[in-house]
């Protein structure tokens, strides 16, 4: 079984290839990226039951929604290094005719990706289909998916929100990255969420909280506490607090670096920060 070390090794390295991704292409969003990435190392290495050897149908095994798909950079990484594609694709990030476009995308083929994603709001919607189909087919596994905290300002996520509990879709584990900040600034200053906890229970939805989201083994505890909530007529949502730009000093604190990729002298600075643990592409 993998250890902690080795999976903080493992975010170290995924840390890396996300700013070396966006700055060798001058393009990318850096920001949910870097707060994201205890949440994709758990998740892949500790939480879903997955298979590289990727099939579109994914039939007895767990399946991963992005909705918030701009965050591409960390999702790749993470599935070229849990062995879904060779890691010296991740150096394709954003090129023409590349396979790892700035959102994901089903067109090219690659392995691991199930939907288009990054027009927001859309994937807890596709999440609830994916649900109920695993019912249908008497498949037991489970559906995981991701979302901003801005994307919640979508009314489609409500209206998803509200099927999955009319529907007691609970085979589904939707996670929000809930950092406090969007491309335009601070969420609270473009249009607040409110009391995010009570609104998700209100719509009939068994919430966890974990305030420390970029605490691996904090990441991994309340996930498999979720997956311990499974199967009890609810599904499930994690708020998960996170910092944007985490592990990379100057990019805390702020929405500046949600889309903005680093140059010369700030990537040396960021891998600096993040020594190479594994191996570079």
């Amino acid at each position: 079984m993998t250890s902690i070390q080795d999976l903080e090794a493992l975010t170290t390295q995924v840390r890396r290839d996300i700013v070396r991704m966006v700055h060798a292409n001058n393009s990318g969003h850096p920001g949910g990226s870097l707060g994201c990435t205890e949440f994709f190392v758990a998740l892949y290495n500790k939480i879903l039951n997955h298979n590289p050897d990727f099939n579109m149908d994914g039939n007895g095994e767990d399946l991963f929604f992005l909705s918030n798909g701009h965050i591409s950079p960390v999702w790749y990484s993470v599935l070229a290094r849990s062995g879904y594609f060779n890691i010296e694709e991740l150096a394709t990030f954003r090129k023409l005719d590349s396979r790892l476009q700035g959102h994901p995308a089903t067109e090219e083929g690659l392995p691991g990706i199930r939907i288009a994603s990054g027009s927001l709001g859309q994937g807890l919607s596709a999440a609830c289909g994916a649900a109920q189909t695993k019912k249908l087919n008497g498949d037991d596994s489970l559906i995981f998916t991701l979302h901003g905290d801005g994307e919640l300002q979508e009314g489609q996520i409500w209206e998803a929100a509200m099927y999955a509990a009319g529907h007691k879709i609970d085979n589904l584990i939707a996670t929000v990255d809930y950092n406090g900040r969007q491309i335009d600034g601070d969420v609270d200053d473009v249009l607040t969420l409110g009391d995010l906890e009570g609104k998700w229970k209100a719509f009939g939805w068994e919430v966890l909280i974990e305030n420390e989201g970029n605490n691996l083994s904090k990441v991994i505890d309340v996930l498999e506490k979720a997956k311990s909530l499974t199967g009890k007529g609810k599904p499930i949502m994690i708020l998960l607090r996170t910092e944007m730009g985490h592990g990379v000093d100057f990019m805390m604190g702020t929405h500046a670096w949600h889309g903005v990729a680093p140059n010369d002298d700030q990537l040396a600075e960021a891998l600096n920060q993040n020594p190479e643990t594994i191996g570079d592409y």
